[in-house]
């Protein structure tokens, strides 16, 4: 058999019919009105937000990455609890916009912004975290033709990279930012036409659970925006250090320790050039601040045998859950946590192989797993799936049923 990664503390001691924000899956699939669905637990991410202040050195502003996860009631939640939103399409800018975020604490970043979304941006004097020179050409343009100040910050590409992350944002050729050492000069250009220069987007690296890689990438972002602000001779109003916080999946995965990064943090900022002094610093995290808080829920449709491999075949898969079949940016697929959620805590009797609907290989959630002896109707659980789930999946692949979304809060079905 093969392992599965951790399941969440939230639900690893839960013994039973698994229950999410005190309500039993079962209960909560009938106000979904179906299986599959995804139930994000409100007060999950609460508790996430309250350990990052707490960890976390108080002039640092928590922003929240809305790709991680941008369902409505998720991003007006943290609206209320972060600093800032962070945006990666023009899509999500209007969906943060039709939520009533203040435009003012949000940015928008990514390599392939379209005119009419550099012009929705300025227009509601969001932040555009400019990737290139010719971005920073057409959005100067589209600040003039609007008669509006572009409030313009550069994305950069630094020479270093964060070691062990899931997916590198930074060092050498990247899609991403502007090279480190060509963003002085526009910059300079930037203040030189009038724009509204925010300042610098650091983003090396996501999905890290090393403390010490972590940290020395926000100790190098820290000396590489005092260096970068020196040579323009003005200092930046705010540093973004990016995220790179990450979750366990897998077996051997391990929390990251926040409160270790916290202090090493600490203590780089207390070192700090004199002309970071009055700099805004934040963090942009998505995945951490909401990846634990889902689980995706699916109902047993088959229990069959096949030269002797139990396969349990589900209603759900990789059409609402790419990352858990693997196929997701892992490199070789391992198991997500997961579990027969109507049977909790209980002792594992056989191995079976849990598979989705889909007429294809790849539809698979977990691979040759210890379970107890589950039935036709039974409930599977995939559990970290609060964070790139539905909005990440081929929801339009084979033409099946889309999963629901449902949002549990302080015990109740919030929607």
């Amino acid at each position: 058999m093969k392992p599965i990664g951790p399941i969440p503390m939230a639900f690893a001691d839960q013994h039973g019919e698994l229950t999410i924000g005190g309500l039993s899956v079962s209960e909560l699939a009938s106000s979904a009105g179906q299986t599959p669905y995804y139930a994000y637990d409100l007060d999950l991410i609460s508790a996430q937000v309250e350990r990052f202040r707490k960890a976390i050195p108080g002039e640092v502003h928590l922003h929240y990455a809305v790709k991680a996860n941008p369902h409505p009631a998720v991003i007006q939640h943290l609206m209320e609890l972060t600093d800032g939103l962070d945006m990666a399409s023009g899509g999500e800018l209007e969906r943060v916009r039709d939520c009533g975020a203040d435009m003012a604490h949000v940015s928008f970043a990514g390599p392939g912004k379209r005119d009419p979304e550099l012009e929705l941006a300025i227009s509601l004097g969001a932040t555009l975290n400019l990737e290139s020179e010719n971005e920073a050409k057409r959005a100067l343009a589209a600040g003039q033709r609007l008669g509006i100040t572009p409030r313009l910050a550069v994305r950069v590409n630094p020479d270093f990279e964060l070691k062990g992350s899931g997916m590198s944002m930074g060092g050498g050729a990247k899609p991403f930012g502007v090279d480190q050492d060509r963003v002085p000069a526009l910059v300079k250009d930037i203040i030189s036409q009038g724009a509204d220069w925010r300042g610098f987007h650091i983003y090396s690296g996501s999905q890290s659970l090393d403390v010490d890689a972590i940290a020395n990438s926000q100790e190098a972002s820290i000396a590489l925006a005092a260096e970068l602000a020196q040579a323009i001779g003005e200092p930046p109003k705010t540093v973004n250090l990016g995220g790179g916080f990450g979750i366990p999946y897998t077996a051997n995965d391990t929390p990251l320790d926040v409160e270790s990064l916290g202090k090493r943090l600490e203590t780089a900022l207390s070192g700090r050039k004199p002309i970071l002094a009055d700099t805004q610093f934040m963090i942009e995290l998505g995945r951490w601040l909401v990846g634990e808080a889902g689980v995706y829920v699916a109902q047993i449709l088959d229990r069959k045998l096949s030269k002797d491999e139990l396969f349990l075949v589900t209603d759900g898969g990789m059409h609402h859950h790419l990352a858990a079949s693997g196929n997701f940016g892992m490199v070789m697929k391992r198991n997500y946590p997961v579990a027969i959620a109507s049977q909790m805590g209980a002792e594992h009797t056989e191995s079976a192989t849990i598979v989705g609907p889909l007429c294809t290989p790849l539809d698979r959630l977990a691979a040759d797993i210890g379970v107890p002896q589950a039935e036709i109707g039974d409930y599977v659980a995939v559990f970290a799936s609060g964070a790139y789930g539905l909005s990440a999946s081929p929801i339009n692949f084979l033409s099946h049923p889309h999963a629901a979304e449902i949002v549990v809060k302080g015990g109740k079905v919030t929607i």
